[in-house]
Formats: structure tokens, sequence, C-alpha cells
């Protein structure tokens, strides 16, 4: 066994049983997506996703960035995007009432962002759409598919064109 310093390794080792194992960091690094996935609608702190992904903050802003294309800030509000544009679409909740279940606490830092990643207002989307009472029910995978924002994406899937 060499002595000093061991180097670096973009993965982490698991012993199990005297076998050893290495487990990929994106690995841990999609138990923090995953917990944006899930508590959206939460004050989430940097802290709080680095722990999840057993990192600490700096190393974990760096590490999600160079894996997933996007800073830890962005996905959690893409997702909050996302599920707002379903609940205008889905639902006949108020757009504030809509604003405070998605984690936002201002309903004028929701519409700015709102218009920004939609390109209209969340009132103007909700126009849109047939009232909820009147709609039929679509399944969940074709609105996921069609109610994500257009934008530049590092994913190969998220580049195939729609069709009509």
């Amino acid at each position: 066994m060499p002595i000093g310093p061991s180097p670096r390794r973009s993965s982490i080792e698991l012993c199990d049983a005297g076998d050893v194992t290495t487990m990929p960091r994106a690995r841990y690094l999609l138990r923090a997506k995953d917990l944006m996935d899930c508590r959206y609608f939460e004050s989430l702190t940097i802290s709080d996703l680095a722990s999840a992904a057993q990192l600490s903050s700096a190393h974990f802003s760096r590490e999600f960035r160079r894996t997933f294309g996007e800073t830890p800030h962005h996905y959690l509000l893409t997702r909050r995007m996302e599920r707002a544009a379903a609940l205008l679409r889905h639902t006949d909740r108020t757009v504030a009432d809509v604003c405070c279940s998605v984690g936002f606490d201002s309903v004028g830092s929701f519409t700015t962002t709102y218009s920004r990643y939609f390109g209209c207002s969340p009132s103007a989307y909700r126009r849109k759409f047939p009232p909820a009472a009147n709609r039929a029910s679509i399944p969940g995978c074709v609105v996921q598919a069609w109610g994500r924002p257009l934008e530049k994406s590092s994913f190969q899937e998220d580049n195939v064109k729609r069709v009509v």
C-alpha cells in the first residue's frame, strides 16, 4: 500500500462483505436531483442538496454543472416552472395560489421568471388552454413532453424536433 495521499477519483469505493466496487459520483448527484424533483416547493439550499449528494457545497455545484450541464439553481427553477405550467393548464387555481404551491414567495418574481421561461405571463398562458372543467384527460407523459420550456439543453433526447 503506497504511503501518502491517495489520488483523486471520480468514483467512490463501497465495501460490501469484502467485495470492493466503485460507484460513479453521478449516482450521488442523482440523489440531489431526485430531492429537487420531489421537494421543489420547499426552500432548498445548496447545503441541503450537497449533503444529499455527500459532497461539499462548492464541489457539489461544480460537479452538478459538469455532469448535468446546468446549475442546481437553474434545474430547480425549471422544475418549478414545469409544475406551475401544469397547474395552470390542469386546474382553476389562482396565479397567486400556483405561485405559492411551487415554492415562490412573491407573485412578482414568479410572473417575471415564468415570462422568461415561457414567453408570456401565467395568465396569458392559462388563456391558451380550455378551462380545466371542460377538458378531457391527457396522459401525463404527453403533458410532460409538451409542457417543458423550449431552451437549449445539453441532453441529446431534448434536442429531438417535435412533430405536430
